[in-house]
């Protein structure tokens, strides 16, 4: 097929009749951005287009400390109230997004640029994290009993204590999700937040507060700020008791390095060049629908989005003309509503890095199999979802994160060739194995170094089992969401032992000596009773 027929293939959606004005009106903007400190003042811009948005309140560094104060202020009457009140404001919140989710996918569109169906993932990952945490977070909070020191004498509990006020850093990529997504177990565990969003994405996160609070979170409980990391970025890491980041693996570093300087613990879901393995023996209709979501959602920015596709060499050519021609067919489009396959990038540094990556590829001997090109036509920052043949080191795309609508394919011979080279990255977010055979699929599961594995699917399944733990191994950071570990990261554990009886030292006259002895004894009884 020639370019000029793919590009006919790769069709743009027309503009929708509602324009971004009618979205963003003055009262809007004046409700979400009332409690925002600062004097500066900041614009944000629309990527399908590429007007201006909105202008905002920026804050300066003294604004993200008052900010810190007064959240600090707020945390201890919102610690103070029962789990189950606090998670019931989270299950309220599920029910007003689901009733007004038009209202956020708007906005999710005009500051991202996916495509409508893309920014509904972020209103189902949203709503998945409240429900569940709003269900359980009152069962993972409550008191544990814990054995002993001394059997029947001693009466120990494990308690739960909020940290007091999270530190967040969230992202563009995924505003509402990695925004308020991440902020509800911490809220659900009894702390405040304050969250720096990226500029260009912050009014999404502003609309999730203000339905938040609708939903009964006291507002000072939740602090936005708004301004550029290299400005309030330290500011917010600086005051946090615990802070969670997500972003690029190199500022994860500079937070974890100022967070550990100051004792203070973190979590971080840093980059990806996340793998997807196709076996022999794989449904191959179903393996090229697969690659196509798992490459191209939110135009590949999304951190546990497909960017190496690894192919059993049997099988290689009839998957490709499969995945090659799904590619070709999707339809790129600007409009606020459901339609197209895939919107646009979010801003001319992504589009600049993309260019370069396939640019360079193809200079060194890659071959575009789809794709390749920006689409201007359709929006300033568009570009085709891209296939890659015959990428190999030292070509940039090979190993660096290019977080766009771009996927490079290799070619393996046996499962154990497949699992060394997925694994040759110092990566590991996610990663995809498609196979006919589950018990195949699992064994190669268990070898692949990634925090989360998807079977038959490439990011979906494993992100939105929201009980199970969610984030990277490697330089794809520490610490997870989701589950247990999600909302217990946002507290202390504290034991409470209680010596009931006789004290933990020699009574009734005997001496250190006869104590030590019946200690032994005792030990070696109950190490016979398998007393743990």
């Amino acid at each position: 097929m020639t370019d000029s027929q793919h590009r006919n293939a790769v069709a743009a959606t027309p503009v929708g009749a509602r324009r971004a004005a009618d979205v963003v009106t003055p009262d809007l903007l004046a409700r979400l951005t009332r409690d925002v400190p600062g004097t500066g003042r900041t614009a944000c811009h629309a990527p399908l287009t590429g007007e201006r948005l909105a202008e905002l309140p920026e804050s300066a560094p003294e604004d993200v400390t008052a900010a810190y104060e007064r959240a600090r202020a707020a945390h201890h009457a919102w610690a103070a109230r029962p789990a189950r009140e606090r998670a019931a404001v989270l299950l309220r919140f599920h029910d007003l997004v689901l009733r007004r989710q038009a209202e956020v996918l708007d906005l999710i569109q005009l500051e991202t640029g996916k495509a409508r169906l893309h920014a509904h993932e972020e209103v189902l990952a949203v709503c998945l994290a409240a429900r569940h945490y709003g269900r359980k977070a009152p069962g993972y909070l409550a008191p544990k009993r814990r054995q002993g020191a001394v059997p029947g004498l001693t009466r120990t509990r494990e308690l739960r204590q909020p940290r007091g006020v999270i530190g967040m850093i969230s992202p563009w990529n995924y505003p509402f999700e990695l925004s308020v997504g991440d902020a509800l177990p911490a809220f659900a565990a009894g702390n405040a937040v304050l969250m720096k969003p990226d500029t260009e994405t912050a009014l999404t996160a502003l609309w999730a507060r203000d339905v938040l609070i609708e939903a009964g979170l006291p507002a000072d409980v939740w602090q936005i700020v708004i301004g550029e990391g290299p400005v309030i970025g330290a500011s917010v890491v600086d005051h946090g008791d615990y802070l969670s980041f997500t972003g690029s693996s190199a500022t994860g570093r500079q937070v974890a390095q100022r967070a550990a300087a100051r004792l203070v613990g973190c979590s971080l879901e840093l980059g990806g060049k996340n793998p997807m393995i196709v076996l022999p023996d794989a449904d191959l209709d179903k393996a090229a629908a697969g690659a196509v979501r798992a490459c191209f959602s939110s135009a590949g920015q999304l951190c546990i989005s497909i960017e190496r596709l690894y192919v059993h060499a049997s099988v290689a050519d009839a998957f490709l003309e499969r995945f090659v021609a799904r590619t070709r067919a999707m339809r790129l489009g600007a409009s606020l509503a459901y339609g197209a396959d895939m919107g646009s990038l979010v801003s001319e540094n992504q589009l600049r890095i993309v260019t370069r990556h396939v640019e360079e590829a193809v200079a060194k001997g890659a071959t575009v199999l789809a794709g390749g090109q920006a689409r201007p036509d359709i929006g300033p920052l568009f570009y085709e979802p891209t296939i890659l043949d015959g990428v190999e080191p030292p070509m940039a795309v090979c190993t660096e994160e290019t977080f766009g609508p771009v996927v490079s394919v290799y070619r393996f011979f046996d499962p154990d060739e497949a699992v060394t080279m997925a694994n040759a990255t110092p990566y590991g977010l996610n990663s995809s194995v498609w196979s006919g055979s589950a018990r195949t699929a699992r064994a190669v599961a268990a070898r692949l170094r990634t925090g989360t594995v998807n079977i038959n699917e490439g990011y979906a399944s494993a992100y939105g089992s929201v009980q199970a733990p969610m984030g990277g191994m490697g330089e794809s950071g520490i610490g997870r969401r989701h589950g247990s570990e999600g909302i217990l990261k946002y507290t202390e554990a504290q034991t409470v032992a209680e010596q009931r009886l006789l004290p933990m030292a020699p009574s009734f006259g005997m001496s250190d000596e006869q104590y030590a002895a019946l200690m032994s004894r005792s030990l070696r009884a109950l190490k016979a009773f398998r007393f743990r």
